[in-house]
């Protein structure tokens, strides 16, 4: 994973890669060992459930679009132009109930397992393989809130 000079075009990814994860469409534009960046399309009416990285800080730059973000109760609205911040060990969710699509550029430092992550994620439907896969990737999922 060496960090070569130059520019990755809007059209393009790391490799040719991209993922369908939770429903998003995530494409890789840098990827080193201290840092991972990709390009998110996100649907309206999906939503990544919360969740911790114990080992990264994480980042969005919404670009269109509107999302909201859960810290616990706290409930934050992002539009074009913001950036959220969700620091290492603060669990949240990711949500698009605007009616549209948002796209948006996600980030995490360092960028530890989240790579291969997003790879072994790809296409997966099934919620508790996806939690078990995370976990192994260091991104734990919280239980839903009816869970005992």
């Amino acid at each position: 994973m060496t960090q070569n000079p130059g520019v990755t075009p809007a059209a393009d990814a790391l490799g040719g890669k991209a993922w369908n994860v939770v429903g998003h469409t995530y494409t890789p534009k840098l990827h080193t060992p201290n840092v991972m960046i990709w390009h998110a399309v996100v649907p309206d009416g999906t939503f990544v459930p919360p969740h911790i990285h114990p080992t990264q800080d994480e980042w969005i730059v919404m670009l269109t679009g509107n999302l909201e973000i859960e810290f616990g109760g706290d409930l934050h609205k992002a539009g074009p132009g913001d950036t959220v911040r969700m620091p290492m060990g603060i669990a949240h969710g990711i949500f698009n109930r605007s009616g549209a699509e948002a796209t948006c550029v996600f980030g995490v430092a360092p960028s530890r397992k989240i790579f291969d992550l997003f790879g072994a994620l790809d296409g997966v439907t099934d919620p508790a393989e996806l939690v078990r896969i995370s976990a192994e990737h260091e991104v734990d999922f919280l239980p839903p809130p009816d869970a005992a």
